[in-house]
């Protein structure tokens, strides 16, 4: 028996010295490298890296009880959306706003009065990987055939220099036991908010390549991309089969661009985005090819965070921000929902949907009857909620709930495991 072991081990050592020459030999290659040349090889492994978020990622349908309430500890609002049947289904990202980050969705089938469990989770990250993959930003949408898009992203940490926008799709989302597509990828970036179908037919995405290259190891790693960072718009003509990149706005101090569309009644598209210092804005007349030089939006004020806005079936434009006031705000605290019927030169009503700190992310859609649904979340890190505002264009013009239906301050989520600290995005 010691003979069985004794041989192996003299085979390993006789090997060993060859191994030490082959790093010895690697350790001399390098240092014959020049500076280039070695940032040359730092750059190619870095990419190879990066390139581990090209792998189509897996849609978990059967998540319990790996991802029950009891094993969450974080709640950021993605998405909320609704099926030509009356589902509700709501997306939020769970582990973190940060490399940790990954999806869950659940749904209601009696308006928003009570959520089943988790019962679809997109989590990209591996054991087996030398870092974090995953999966921060995206939305949900019901298209025009009734189909349910999911959009995420898929990043290595948390933003690599060139991420990827992803789609699945579900035909039966009213079902018991709803099937989804693979995912598809789209393009490079992350695509926040909901696609605007156009007066022609056409569906625009907007798909934001951040104009920072990329974090920590990753930064400048994908400079080939640069001339395409920005606000981009992306256009399907056949459904959602394909998508081409038609055109892109370019902020001062972007702040994950967070960019959503609204055509205009002249055919012109308005685009605002998040920066730095707020709400900007840039229009088209050439659906979307070429954008105007930014500038701030007259009267709309508000802080470093997300922001919804969507034309209604009125013809309204819907606004949900924060602040008493659209011209004033407290930071992330007093979520609030105005109407404009001239195209967003002014602004009618504001019903306070959450007067707290700490709400925020607001995404929203309208039910045929004309319900308006906007989930968003409050507390990420220590609370987790993500919830759910229920109302009508008539509660927004009273600045109060009036319809009977409506309701404020409903509960999609709250994670039951160990907290965190917050960070919001």
């Amino acid at each position: 028996m010691r003979r069985a072991l004794l041989i192996p081990m003299l085979t390993m050592l006789a090997a060993m010295p060859r191994a030490i020459c082959a790093d010895d030999d690697t350790a001399a290659r390098f240092a014959a490298m020049t500076p280039a040349e070695v940032r040359a090889y730092e750059i190619d492994v870095a990419r190879r890296v990066a390139d581990l978020a090209l792998i189509p990622p897996k849609l978990n349908t059967s998540p319990l009880p790996d991802y029950d309430y009891d094993r969450l500890d974080y709640g950021m609002t993605i998405g909320i959306e609704r099926t030509p049947k009356g589902r509700l289904w709501a997306c939020w990202v769970a582990g973190g706003d940060s490399p940790k980050a990954f999806f869950v969705l659940a749904t209601s089938d009696d308006d928003g009065e009570s959520w089943s469990k988790p019962r679809l989770v997109v989590d990209a990250h591996s054991k087996n990987l030398p870092m974090d993959r995953s999966v921060l930003v995206g939305n949900l949408w019901t298209d025009p055939q009734g189909r349910l898009l999911l959009i995420f992203d898929q990043s290595m940490h948390m933003f690599d220099g060139r991420a990827g926008v992803w789609a699945a799709v579900c035909e039966n989302p009213d079902a018991e036991q709803p099937k989804w597509s693979a995912p598809r990828r789209i393009w490079h970036g992350v695509a926040l908010n909901k696609p605007t179908v156009l007066a022609n037919g056409e569906w625009m995405l907007p798909i934001s390549l951040d104009q920072r290259p990329g974090f920590g190891p990753f930064k400048g790693l994908f400079s080939e991309l640069d001339p395409l960072r920005g606000a981009n718009v992306f256009v399907s003509t056949d459904r959602g089969e394909t998508w081409n990149r038609r055109g892109a706005a370019v902020f001062p101090n972007p702040d994950w661009h967070e960019h959503m569309i609204v055509q205009r009644n002249d055919g012109t598209l308005w685009m605002l985005a998040r920066t730095a210092n707020g709400i900007m804005e840039s229009s088209s007349s050439d659906g979307g090819k070429t954008w105007s030089k930014p500038s701030f939006p007259q009267g709309i004020k508000q802080p470093v965070a997300r922001f919804h806005i969507r034309r209604l079936a009125s013809g309204r434009i819907l606004m949900v921000k924060h602040g008493e006031t659209m011209d004033a705000h407290e930071g992330r605290s007093k979520l609030t929902a105005w109407l404009s019927e001239d195209e967003g030169k002014t602004w009618l009503g504001g019903l306070m949907l959450d007067e707290r700190t700490g709400v925020s992310y607001p995404d929203g859609v309208q039910s045929p009857d004309g319900t308006i649904y906007i989930s968003y979340d409050r507390n990420r890190a220590t609370d987790g909620e993500i919830l759910l505002a229920r109302f009508t264009e008539n509660d927004i013009l009273a600045k109060r709930i009036e319809s009977p239906k409506s309701k404020l301050k409903m509960l999609i989520s709250r994670p039951l495991g160990a907290k965190k600290g917050n960070s919001p995005k």
